[in-house]
């Protein structure tokens, strides 16, 4: 998410102020409101506008997004997904790790998708509302057709027959599940509809009386999954959504698990992309996103020779000529300038709901921004691609907040920038570790402003 400058941002509801603000002081990723820092990103857009356009309109694409540790890479996906939204798109973010979501598995990606899915009127997990709102449009459907009351039960399950006719031919349990909740919620049966939806949401265990009341067997498994995607995408388009937009964060993760399952998770995103291209998923953009070493690595995606051919994108270029239309997209990064634009950018929105707003900015002008932005880049060895979300914690955290509720308080007599390695995650503590050579390095670091 890089910036150029300090730009005032317009006049935003506190609602959204706070809930960037708030995520910024604990050292996350907002959630929402990423328009408000999203400078910078305006090469990406119109690209990528017409991408989600083109998915609304029955299309699917795949993109992998590649960036060093620091870079903006959920903050992209999450900027993007706040434009799919836009569009009434159902999003879902998943993280990929080893032992809670291996890509290897596709029915737990799946299941993971469904407790992650939120649309812009529900959070997670969406599905319960969209499969509802689904057997709505076909009753509403239904009776635009001329269905009488009587008649209603019937006609609804002519056209659930005939809207899931494509997904039945790879996963028919996914419309006999369909019908199972139906048919529990009209016996008043909510512990039923309840456990046959978690079954259609990929959840495993789900109690055998339940699964013999829908008409179904087992656990979904990977191959399974495919065609359970194929009817959700399905039902959200019937349902009102004009895609589904699913983010695979993390994927460089793959690079640590061991050698028979890396090269099955590999393999597995080489048949989703190939799936995506395809046309079997109309209405799907899915993203990834990873480490350079893990798209050019021979830990990674060169280890599986079809896999890094579907990905070869050319980035022997100048970074400003980079195809935004490309398969594979790079983010590049902070330096030192862009770091300072965006602390700036969160200062000016900070101040809007300041007490002194005027205080804010003269305190903390763009000078000490710039002081606290080359600190905390020395802190962590001089690497300021890594710095973003420590600079942004104590800036929020450490000196805006201070300014705002103590008169007299000057960060630049009053504040000393400490690194605890508590605060730290695995990346910036191996970089706050090499500053200094003495072996307290790693646990405190104060650095003089």
């Amino acid at each position: 998410m890089s910036t150029t400058g300090s730009q005032r941002p317009v006049q935003v509801s506190a609602a959204r102020r706070r809930t960037v603000i708030d995520a910024l002081r604990r050292g996350a990723v907002p959630e929402s409101g990423l328009d408000l820092l999203a400078t910078g990103l305006d090469r990406f857009e119109a690209a990528l506008d017409a991408e989600l356009d083109a998915v609304a309109s029955g299309a699917s694409v795949f993109k992998a997004v590649r960036g060093e540790y620091g870079s903006g890479k959920t903050f992209f996906t999450r900027w993007l997904g706040e434009r799919a939204k836009r569009r009434n798109f159902a999003v879902a973010e998943i993280q990929i790790s080893e032992n809670e979501t291996p890509l290897h598995r596709l029915e737990t990606v799946y299941r993971r998708l469904t407790e992650r899915l939120a649309t812009t009127s529900f959070p997670p997990s969406a599905l319960r509302p969209v499969v509802d709102a689904w057997f709505y449009a076909l009753e509403e459907d239904a009776l635009a057709d001329g269905a009488t009351e009587v008649e209603l039960p019937a006609q609804v399950e002519k056209l659930l027959v005939a809207r899931l006719a494509e997904v039945s031919r790879h996963a028919p349990s996914f419309a006999t599940a369909l019908r199972g909740y139906r048919a529990a919620l009209a016996d008043g049966d909510e512990a039923t509809a309840a456990a046959v939806l978690a079954w259609l949401g990929g959840q495993p265990h789900v109690a055998a009386a339940a699964r013999r009341s829908a008409g179904v067997r087992g656990d979904l498994d990977h191959f399974g999954a495919l065609g359970f995607l194929q009817g959700l995408l399905t039902v959200l388009r019937d349902s009102g959504h004009t895609g589904l937009f699913v983010v695979l964060d993390e994927v460089e993760t793959l690079q640590r698990v061991r050698s028979d399952a890396r090269d099955k998770a590999l393999n597995a995103l080489r048949q989703l992309i190939d799936e995506v291209h395809s046309g079997r998923f109309p209405g799907l953009y899915l993203v990834i996103t990873g480490t350079p070493a893990f798209y050019d690595g021979q830990q990674g995606v060169q280890r599986l020779a079809p896999l890094a051919q579907r990905l070869a994108t050319d980035f022997t270029t100048d970074p400003r000529f980079d195809n935004p239309r490309a398969v594979q997209i790079r983010l590049p990064g902070f330096d030192q300038e862009s770091l300072v634009g965006l602390g700036s950018t969160i200062r000016d929105l900070y101040a809007q709901a300041a007490t002194s707003p005027e205080r804010v900015r003269t305190v903390v002008d763009d000078a000490y921004v710039a002081d606290l932005a080359r600190a905390v880049g020395g802190a962590l060895g001089g690497k300021v691609g890594v710095a973003p979300r420590l600079f942004l914690k104590k800036l929020v955290g450490d000196v805006l907040d201070r300014v705002d509720q103590f008169d007299d308080f000057d960060p630049r007599q009053h504040y000393r920038l400490t690194v605890a390695s508590s605060e730290l995650t695995d990346v910036e503590r191996n970089l706050a570790a090499s500053v200094s050579s003495g072996p307290a390095a790693a646990d405190d670091i104060d650095v003089e402003l």
